[in-house]
């Protein structure tokens, strides 16, 4: 479904990315995992058209879309939940969902899926009417997440989404991403807490300082012992 092709990227003269090459393929939930500052939000970037390849080029379903706005690429099926959580603060719950469907005009499938943006994650039902900015910070990546799903995106990407939660709530994100992926979804996950990544995806890459150092199966790498060491603390 996604591939990346030998891709570096810029910033100004740094070298942010230097030729990563990776796939996601349909149905998977793959993981990319380092430390701040390793690429993974760079990388997610570069997906969605906010920073432009040096070399090397981003497939989607076969079409390149390197150079492809990034408004555009919603419409092809490309939602993301981005670092920060980016609600609309001054917005309520149920109108930022309603902004995760602003590309649709069906209202009766819009409806059903607000419905179950709100079975997935039932604290934004009691909240759907409280502006998002009075949210704490667990409950705003709900929103994120419900919201991304507003478009019926075949792929999902989801940067950071338990940064700075409590353990009970990063547990409630990572049952969503299961369920998610149940329906069909395709995800892509940025995550910093290794553990969970490796554990709720079938895949995964390692980046450091903008490179791919390490890549393979979930379980296998979670098993690994430089993973263990640098990753999960073992």
């Amino acid at each position: 479904m996604l591939t990346l092709e030998n891709v570096s990227v810029n910033y100004g003269a740094i070298e942010a990315l230097t030729d990563i090459s990776l796939t996601v393929n349909q149905g998977e939930v793959v993981t990319l995992i380092g430390a701040n500052g390793a690429g993974k939000t760079t990388t997610l970037r570069t997906i969605t058209s906010l920073l432009e390849p040096r070399i090397g080029r981003v497939m989607f379903e076969g079409k390149e879309i390197s150079a492809i706005p990034t408004h555009k690429l919603l419409p092809m099926g490309i939602a993301m939940s981005p670092e920060g959580r980016g609600v609309f603060a001054n917005l309520t719950v149920r109108e930022n969902l309603e902004m995760g469907a602003y590309i649709r005009k069906d209202k009766k499938g819009i409806a059903d899926d607000m419905e179950r943006g709100f079975t997935l994650f039932p604290r934004l039902k009691e909240r759907e009417k409280q502006k998002a900015g009075t949210l704490s910070g667990g409950e705003q990546q709900m929103v994120a997440m419900a919201r991304a799903m507003m478009s019926r995106p075949r792929l999902l990407l989801l940067d950071e989404p338990s940064l700075g939660l409590a353990p009970l709530l990063v547990h409630t994100i990572f049952e969503a991403i299961d369920e998610i992926r149940a329906e069909g979804t395709t995800i892509l996950l940025v995550e910093q807490n290794a553990n969970a990544a490796l554990h709720h995806s079938d895949r995964a890459y390692v980046l450091e300082t903008g490179r791919i150092v390490m890549e393979g199966d979930s379980k296998q790498l979670a098993a690994d012992p430089r993973v263990k060491e640098a990753y999960l603390g073992e």
